[in-house]
C-alpha cells in the first residue's frame, strides 16, 4: 500500500513536470518610444529639457558676442597700435576661442547628463508598469517592438495594457 501510494504520487510529479514543460512560452512586445511620447510626465520633461537648453544657449550667444566685439575692436586697431598691444589682443581672442570651445564641449555633456536625469524616472515608471502587467498576463518575454525583427501574432501587444495600467 505504502509502495502504491509512493509510486502514485511519483507519477503525479512525472505528468505535471511534463504538462508545465509542455506548455506555450508567451511572448510579449511593446513599443517603448510610443508609451513615452504618450505618458503625461514626458511633456513636463521636456519642457524643463527646453528651458536648460535654451540657458546653455543663451550663455554661448552672449560669449559669441563677445567675441565678435574682441574681434571687431582688433580689426579697428589698424597700424598705429604697438605690436605689443596687437599681440596681446591676439592672445585674448585665441583665449576666448578656447574658452568658447570648452563651453560647447561642456554644455554637450551637461545636456546629455540633463536629459538621463529627467527622463530615468519616465523610463523607469513604464518599465514597472511593463513589469507589472507581463506578470499579470504570465509573460515570460517582453520584447521592446523597434528591436525585433519578425514578432507573431501569438505575441502580445502590451502598449494598451500599460496604457491603462498607467491610466492614460
Amino acid at each position: 500500500m505504502r509502495n502504491l501510494i509512493k509510486i502514485t504520487a511519483i507519477l503525479f510529479f512525472v505528468i505535471a513536470a511534463a504538462g508545465a514543460s509542455a506548455q506555450t512560452p508567451k511572448f510579449g512586445h511593446v513599443d517603448l518610444q510610443a508609451l513615452i511620447q504618450v505618458m503625461p510626465d514626458r511633456a513636463k520633461a521636456e519642457t524643463e529639457f527646453n528651458k536648460f537648453q535654451t540657458d546653455l544657449e543663451d550663455i554661448f550667444g552672449e560669449m559669441q558676442k563677445d567675441y565678435q566685439t574682441k574681434l571687431s575692436e582688433l580689426e579697428q586697431m589698424g597700424d598705429s597700435v604697438s605690436e605689443i598691444k596687437r599681440n596681446a589682443k591676439i592672445s585674448e581672442l585665441q583665449d576666448m576661442q578656447q574658452r568658447i570651445q570648452n563651453y560647447q564641449q561642456n554644455a554637450n555633456t551637461q545636456l546629455q547628463q540633463k536629459n538621463t536625469e529627467i527622463m530615468k524616472p519616465i523610463y523607469d515608471k513604464a518599465q514597472a508598469a511593463i513589469g507589472e502587467v507581463a506578470k499579470e498576463k504570465g509573460l515570460i518575454y517582453v520584447f521592446e517592438v523597434n528591436s525585433v525583427l519578425y514578432k507573431s501574432t501569438e505575441s502580445v501587444d502590451l502598449l494598451p495594457l500599460v496604457k491603462t495600467k498607467l491610466g492614460i
